[in-house]
């Protein structure tokens, strides 16, 4: 009996290692325990072991709702961003302002028999780019780049909207893939070689499967680092805020690797670049890969120590989901770290590529933004096509000289939809 009892606390011990090795190591393919948690992601959980959908609700910080100008059907522009096949077709445009960054087609889920054969994420980092070297042109250092990572097909995915299921695996995948092809576009310039552009990375893992699958050598003009590397090169090593569970699992990996060091379980530090005063440190550009969305807050916190360590270099933060953050999302009484970075820090981002799905009682649409231009509010008009697909035309329903309240753009997107049906 004795026995049995000593078998079944071993089990549970060894269940109880897995489960949180699984929480901190998202790609360990070893591991297939799922792993969630009550208060959102306090700890990371392994991204693939729950089936999501990105949201439909904004939850920013309320702020001034400006003036609504008349609907404007999408336009080319004035070509000021390489023009692609995939954009939206010419129309109408009012001459009375400036014109409006277009936006891609093949991103309303009534186009997936178009987007899957669309480049659509190559259209996002072509217009990215363009917000990208605004913004750094007019020397802002706190970026937020925000927008559906699975739409458009292209390398045999599937093109995936609002409303499909997906795990956090492939969205992060999604945003691997669309940060590693972005950082090559600035190369052209030398104050982004050598090292300084850096890839941070919100895990060692993550970092060890990037290098290890894109080993071009345009790649390797950037740095590949993490999170916390970052932080504790800055900072000094007790720096990094550490999620739960973390210093565990580095214990049992060290205990594992015995003699040859540590196992790896949480990635191999081969992966990580050295990084050398005077070479490429300082550098001129980070490039965060999705921390905290899908992982823990503690990524959030550290974001901001890095920033505020090194605040002349740009910090791009991509799909982080930082409307969570500003919006209060994550109770303060609970998360009183992450609290105290909200208004010092990220409420001084600026949105320079911005695209978010919305939907309600029968209207869907978008909120875009392209900096320095204005937000507007796009509204998908979609009715029979020839061919028996949906033709899908988007209109501009609201131009706002600042982010609109979540129903502020619903109020908006239903009364378009209202008016088309009179």
């Amino acid at each position: 009996m004795e026995r049995i009892k000593n078998d079944v606390v071993t089990m549970y011990l060894a269940l109880g290692i897995v489960v949180a090795i699984s929480a901190l190591c998202p790609h360990a393919s070893a591991l297939k325990f799922p792993v969630t948690t009550k208060f959102g992601p306090r700890c990371r959980p392994r991204r693939g072991t729950t089936t999501t959908t990105s949201s439909t609700i904004f939850t920013a910080t309320p702020r001034a709702f400006f003036g609504v100008g008349g609907g404007v059907e999408q336009t080319m522009g004035s070509g000021r961003y390489p023009p692609a096949s995939s954009l939206s077709s010419s129309s109408s445009s009012s001459s009375s302002s400036p014109p409006l960054s277009p936006i891609p087609r093949g991103i309303s889920p009534f186009e997936k028999t178009i987007s899957r054969n669309m480049n659509v994420q190559a259209d996002f980092r072509r217009i990215a780019k363009y917000a990208l070297d605004s913004a750094l042109r007019d020397g802002i250092t706190k970026i937020e780049i925000e927008f559906p990572p699975l739409i458009g097909g292209g390398g045999g995915r599937k093109s995936k909207s609002q409303f499909d299921d997906f795990d956090n695996v492939q969205e992060l995948d999604g945003n691997m893939e669309w940060t590693m092809s972005l950082a090559p576009m600035f190369m052209d310039d030398a104050a982004y070689r050598n090292g300084k552009t850096w890839l941070i990375f919100p895990d060692l893992k993550e970092c060890e499967l990037a290098k290890g699958e894109w080993t071009g050598r345009r790649y390797r003009e950037a740095t590949f680092t993490t999170i916390e590397a970052a932080t504790n090169h800055f900072l000094g090593d007790a720096a990094y805020d550490a999620p739960w569970g973390s210093n565990l699992v580095s214990g049992i990996s060290k205990l594992m690797g015995g003699a040859d060091g540590d196992a790896g379980l949480l990635g191999d530090r081969a992966s990580l670049d050295p990084i050398i005063s005077g070479e490429n440190y300082p550098a001129t550009l980070y490039l965060v890969i999705q921390p905290g969305n899908g992982g823990p807050v503690e990524d959030w916190v550290n974001c901001e120590k890095m920033s505020k360590a090194s605040p002349n270099t740009p910090m791009v933060i991509i799909n982080g989901a930082l409307d969570k953050v500003r919006g209060g999302y994550y109770p303060a009484i609970f998360f009183p770290k992450l609290a105290r970075t909200v208004d010092g820090f990220y409420n001084k981002f600026d949105s320079v590529f911005y695209l978010k799905p919305f939907s309600d009682k029968g209207a869907y649409g978008w909120l875009y933004r392209v900096y320095p231009e204005p937000w507007q509010v796009v509204w998908e008009d979609v009715k029979p096509g020839k061919d028996g697909n949906p033709e899908v035309n988007y209109v501009t329903v609201g131009v706002l000289d600042k982010r609109p309240t979540y129903a502020d753009v619903i109020s908006l997107l239903v009364k378009a939809n209202q008016k088309s049906k009179r």
